[in-house]
């Protein structure tokens, strides 16, 4: 498993990821939509602190610049 997320995204998707979870386990508990975000803070959270998300490997997406400069 490689890195294929830059420091700015990371830092995006650690933010909402926190930001979803708070919300879905502590304004929404208890209810659907509680259950969607803390879904989706979690998938944010983790890709956010390991760097690697498997949809932008499937699509052949990569923010990282150290990866992006080394190929050219």
């Amino acid at each position: 498993m490689f890195n294929n997320v830059g420091i700015v995204d990371r830092l995006l998707r650690s933010l909402i990821g926190i930001v979803s979870l708070y919300l879905g386990l502590l304004v929404y508990a208890d209810s659907t939509l509680g259950i969607v975000l803390d879904v989706v803070g979690s998938l944010a959270l983790f890709t956010g602190i390991f760097g690697f998300c498997a949809l932008y490997g499937l699509l052949g997406i990569n923010t990282r610049k150290a990866d992006r400069d080394s190929l050219s």
